[in-house]
């Protein structure tokens, strides 16, 4: 189970990070142009659900990096709704 548990742990981080690099690339550019808001309402919403899932399971690696994972997203769709309220 531990190199199954590794694989988890990899991929999880991979996706996270992968979020991390798309929300800095928006916080400092401002141009959200290209974000559909509502693939990222549906992905927030998503990410919030894997959270809670993970909670309820009790599996950590789930709670970690969709947690991170839900912050980041929800940085970028606040800053899209935020762009589309001026």
């Amino acid at each position: 189970m531990f190199h199954i548990d590794i694989i988890g742990y990899l991929a999880a981080l991979l996706t996270t990070f992968s979020f991390l690099v798309q929300a800095i690339q928006s916080w400092r550019s401002r141009d959200l142009s290209g974000i559909s808001l509502g693939m990222y309402s549906m992905f927030t919403l998503g990410v919030a659900l894997w959270l809670i899932y993970g909670i309820v399971i009790e599996s950590w690696p789930l709670i970690v990096t969709n947690a991170l994972t839900f912050l980041f997203a929800l940085s970028i769709l606040l800053m899209k709704l935020k762009q589309m309220s001026k």
